[in-house]
């Protein structure tokens, strides 16, 4: 590895600050860590440019408000989210504004690993990789009618069960249908159909 890649670490958890970075610094990424998001927004403009792994939930500014903070000062440096529960209203948010990836702890390293390995070629080629506006509605027409109902509700943030209530069946169909049109679109994670749903340009309106 010639270039030096940069991680800065933030989370309020000291032992999740040691043990990711001992992670990443074996795996040849240089680290630098905060205890919290303002002490990240006080030094920022001085960091050398990176990714960052930004914990969601954090006693007085939480990493959503930390993604804020960085768009309103123009700061370009990409974002992987870290929770330790899963929230797809939350994860759909982040999503929107511009997060790469969101990763549950306890997280494998392969995990962490290949969310940086896109965080850093969106850094490298200015924009994050992803499927061309045209190609995504594409994947998204070969959806079944209630496919595509599933997938718009989760790109507007609701969980399964708010999705069966309103739809009318039960969660566990939710449940089908969304690992089926995971598949059609040949994704792994509900960040990687999300991003689909939002180059598609999906809108509650069109339902």
């Amino acid at each position: 590895m010639t270039e030096r890649r940069v991680v800065h670490i933030v989370d309020d958890e000291a032992s999740i600050r040691r043990s990711t970075s001992f992670m990443l610094k074996r795996s040849g990424y240089t680290v630098a860590t905060f205890a919290s998001g303002a002490d990240f927004l006080k030094e920022v403009k001085q960091l050398e440019p990176g990714c960052i792994l930004l914990d969601i939930h954090m006693p007085e500014m939480g990493g959503l408000q930390v993604q804020e903070a960085l768009i309103e000062r123009g700061i370009a440096m990409p974002v992987v989210f870290l929770t330790g529960s899963g929230d797809v209203a939350t994860a759909v948010r982040a999503m929107k504004m511009g997060a790469v990836e969101f990763i549950e702890k306890p997280f494998e390293k392969n995990v962490v690993l290949g969310a940086l390995d896109l965080a850093f070629s969106w850094l490298g080629d200015l924009r994050l990789k992803e499927l061309k506006s045209q190609e995504a509605r594409l994947l998204v027409a070969c959806l079944s009618t209630r496919e595509r109902e599933v997938l718009h509700r989760l790109a507007d943030g609701l969980a399964n069960k708010a999705i069966a209530l309103e739809l009318g069946i039960s969660p566990r169909t939710v449940e089908v249908h969304r690992a089926n049109l995971m598949i059609k679109l040949g994704v792994h994670t509900l960040s990687e159909a999300l991003r689909i749903a939002f180059a598609a340009g999906l809108d509650r309106s069109e339902n």
